[in-house]
């Protein structure tokens, strides 16, 4: 459970609805992250009506917890390709028009562009109900990574088809809202995102872990956390570690993840350690378990897992976007390669793997910053601009916003 302040009873609380094509048990960083604001926002006594797809044939019924206001309505999905294990909605204006016709919102906050996400800006434009939006994914990005690089435009005018729709787009770093802009989109609020200092900590290091790897107390442990698909840009942690064991010989490759691409990678790369998915604690461990993290992706939003391993107290190195470019000093708490410089990326990795001392200054350092990320601020901040939409011409479903306890679903 997150661990966020209550709000006091007698404070404005909103009924939103929440639509987003991915939720936990699905593992990535947009479901761990509207998780946390669900969690966050109902904690602050507001009340949540989740309208998700259907992960699977066994769920035939949502959570309902008529004590917090928490209600979860499943919707049709379809299996995405190449990620059979990952659900997308499929159209449901009419589905959406008459949930919210019988229960009207105060505000529809849409999280992914799918086609449940259309259907839900369709359905709220109707029913003339304000609606907020998130900018989590770069899919206009990844076209290049599948072939189909001709889409990005289209791709892109889609996006900003939808979200200049909406009040507000939030985006998690001044980066990408500079980008954004540069791309047409409008009303864009910088939100970024928290990291659980609590799970993600040195603490968590385990040497039961490292003998596992085959690692001793001196072994250089890299690391590599996240789905291994094309637009990870994984090729350059293989490559980066290749050159590394030049200067440091007693260093081990440990992966974190599962995806299209492990095979491929498993077949370069024959003596580092897959360890597949890995979740809550035991992903705690094996960050902190290892010495360096290396994030070569030139395709993120954010990044979770920048924050993850410098919470964890590693020696981060990144390219110089995205959450990196917002927390890392680069040579204080972590190194920064410039982006999409693979030379200068696998140099510096090298470097730093064999200077032991250089590891231990930059993730100590790391790990006083990450303290500073808590979701409790992040949460406040979606909250107050949530608030500031709906005071600034957006009619809730009464003429003042509830007053008091939870309005439940």
């Amino acid at each position: 459970m997150l661990n966020v302040e209550v709000r006091h009873p007698a404070q404005r609380s909103l009924r939103l609805a929440v639509v987003t094509e991915t939720y936990p048990p699905e593992v990535n960083g947009v479901a761990m992250t509207i998780a946390r604001l669900v969690e966050g926002l109902r904690a602050r006594n507001h009340s949540i009506q989740l309208v998700r797809p259907r992960q699977d044939k066994t769920e035939t019924t949502g959570a309902v917890d008529s004590d917090t206001g928490f209600h979860e309505v499943l919707m049709r999905g379809l299996p995405i390709p190449r990620y059979p294990h990952l659900k997308m909605g499929v159209p449901s204006k009419k589905a959406l028009i008459e949930l919210w016709s019988l229960r009207r919102p105060d505000l529809v906050h849409i999280v992914t562009e799918g086609p449940l996400g259309w259907s839900a800006l369709q359905a709220a434009k109707r029913l003339k109900l304000p609606v907020t939006s998130d900018f989590r994914t770069n899919f206009h990005a990844y076209s290049q990574h599948y072939g189909v690089g001709w889409l990005h435009r289209p791709i892109v005018a889609y996006l900003r088809k939808l979200h200049n729709q909406t009040l507000c787009t939030f985006v998690p770093t001044e980066g990408l809202r500079q980008n954004l802009l540069a791309h047409g989109f409008e009303n864009l609020k910088v939100a970024a995102r928290g990291v659980d200092t609590t799970l993600f900590s040195p603490a968590k290091r385990s040497t039961d872990l490292r003998r596992q790897w085959g690692a001793t107390d001196a072994t250089r442990v890299v690391l590599s956390v996240g789905r291994l698909a094309a637009e990870k840009n994984l090729a350059t942690v293989v490559a980066a570690y290749e050159a590394l064991q030049q200067t440091t010989p007693d260093s081990r490759l440990v992966v974190v993840g599962d995806g299209p691409e492990r095979k491929a990678l498993q077949a370069r790369c024959p003596d580092a350690v897959f360890a597949g998915t890995q979740l809550g604690e035991a992903l705690a461990a094996h960050y902190a378990s290892s010495d360096v993290f290396l994030f070569p992706s030139t395709t993120e939003t954010f990044g979770n897992v920048t924050t993850e391993a410098m919470a964890s107290g590693l020696a981060v190195l990144a390219y110089d976007y995205a959450a990196a470019a917002e927390y890392i000093r680069h040579g204080d708490n972590g190194l920064l390669a410039a982006f999409n410089h693979t030379a200068d990326f696998v140099a510096q990795a090298s470097t730093l793997a064999a200077n032991a001392a250089q590891v231990q200054a930059l993730g100590t350092q790391a790990r006083q910053t990450a303290l500073g990320l808590g979701w409790e601020r992040i949460v406040a901040q979606v909250e107050q601009a949530m608030l500031a939409e709906l005071r600034n011409g957006a009619q809730p479903r009464s003429s003042a916003l509830i007053e008091g306890n939870v309005e439940s679903w």
